[in-house]
């Protein structure tokens, strides 16, 4: 058995299938529960370490998944920014080394630059591994928005960024477009593993019950939060090219950070891109979106568009792969390595409408090529990535840091958990 902490300052698992994704993408807070689940059930010890958003509720919750979180007070006990973040992480450093004094854990894995900066605080005079995931790079985030000038804070993460990455023991990447970018940041490939994100094979699955509310003979399904990284527009412009189709917009509930307004706005360009566009009637966006109507959205869909700048998890993609749907993904992030281009969907160029629409006429005009990279879809996903298979390849990133003593619990390679 390993005793694991898991920190993670941004991230609560208790709200990874809530009803908002509190102050993370909500991916993050899905990525955290699932892998945290997955791992105490293979025999270990687990404790999730994030900071308290509210005042009420105990310090320390059992979570149904067999793990314990352990809410950390450091800063204003409300929903935070990014930004604002992380000006708490010294008291949450602090915590954590009075915490791990008294009750040190085998190694450390933190998620997010965040939690990294106060991991490492915590650990540099206490000797304890520490295991890095990023999710996503400060690096990326200024390329792909195409700001022309760095702010401070910018500079600021991506100065910190490197550094943790440095001062970790290993380095755990989502994709192997993260070992490539890591490596220009000047970490030598031998100190990163890739360990995907997951999926819950039993939950996103085809024995779920289809939405029924078709209006036109074909359906495309987007999903994400109303944002504009989201890359809706890109789908909306695509539709206008793809004849007798419709599109539905999942939007995911947004953070308790931001206003209303926000979605809003982003609601207001998308339709009045659509009307632009012609195709105002084709289009429809559901708000607040949440984890029981995903899978049928995604089984009433015959394609799935994944078009984001970047997708660091491709967990859209996962899903819809894991309900045996083709999906049409730009290609990037780590979507290169979840979509098999033309075996389990298509890939295309960011920001490509065009290309986006010649992929949809294509899978559109074929049912047979539709169902073969559906049914390739869910076999990837069975054999790759189960949360269980996550669990066990951390685990083997987890062995070069510390020894780890395999149980009769050993997560399985493949199959549906």
């Amino acid at each position: 058995m390993v005793k694991i902490a898991m920190v993670a300052g941004q991230v609560n698992p208790l709200l990874g299938h809530g009803a908002h994704a509190g102050a993370a993408p909500q991916g993050l807070h899905v990525h955290l529960a699932e892998l945290s689940s997955a791992l105490a059930g293979a025999g270990h010890e687990v404790v999730v370490y994030t900071r308290r958003e509210d005042r009420d509720g105990p310090d320390r919750i059992s979570a149904p998944g067999g793990y314990e979180v352990v809410q950390v007070p450091a800063g204003p006990p409300s929903p935070l920014r990014p930004d604002e973040t992380a000006s708490a992480m010294g008291e949450f450093g602090s915590f954590l080394d009075r915490e791990w004094r008294q009750r040190p854990p085998d190694i450390t894995h933190a998620h997010y630059w965040l939690s990294g900066l106060a991991t490492q605080l915590a650990t540099r005079s206490l000797g304890i591994p520490t295991v890095q995931t990023f999710h996503s790079l400060g690096t990326v985030e200024h390329r792909i928005r195409e700001k022309t000038a760095m702010d401070a804070s910018a500079r600021d993460r991506i100065r910190l960024e490197r550094l943790i990455a440095r001062g970790a023991t290993r380095m755990i990447a989502t994709s192997s477009d993260e070992v490539f970018e890591l490596a220009r940041m000047g970490l030598p490939r031998t100190r990163t593993t890739v360990v995907p994100s997951g999926v819950d094979a039993a939950h996103y699955s085809t024995a779920a019950a289809p939405d029924t509310t078709r209006t036109r003979k074909h359906r495309l399904l987007a999903a994400g939060p109303l944002e504009p990284g989201s890359g809706f527009d890109i789908a909306i412009e695509a539709l206008a090219g793809i004849p007798d189709t419709e599109l539905v917009i999942a939007a995911h509930p947004a953070p308790p950070y931001l206003s209303r307004r926000a979605d809003e706005q982003e609601k207001s360009r998308l339709v009045k891109l659509a009307r632009v566009r012609g195709v105002q009637g084709r289009v429809r966006i559901r708000r607040d979106v949440g984890r029981d109507e995903m899978p049928g959205l995604l089984l009433s869909a015959d394609a799935v568009v994944s078009t984001p700048w970047h997708d660091p998890s491709g967990m859209l993609a996962l899903q819809a792969m894991s309900c045996g749907r083709p999906v049409i993904a730009t290609a990037s992030g780590g979507m290169l390595d979840t979509v098999l281009d033309d075996a389990t969907g298509l890939l295309v160029p960011t920001r490509s409408p065009e290309a986006v629409a010649a992929a949809a006429r294509r899978l559109l005009s074929d049912a047979t090529t539709r169902a073969t990279f559906g049914i390739a879809g869910r076999d990837r996903v069975l054999a790759r990535y189960t949360w269980a298979r996550v669990a066990e390849d951390t685990l083997r990133a987890y062995e070069r840091c510390v020894p780890v003593r395999r149980t009769a619990h050993r997560t399985a390679r493949t199959g549906v958990q």
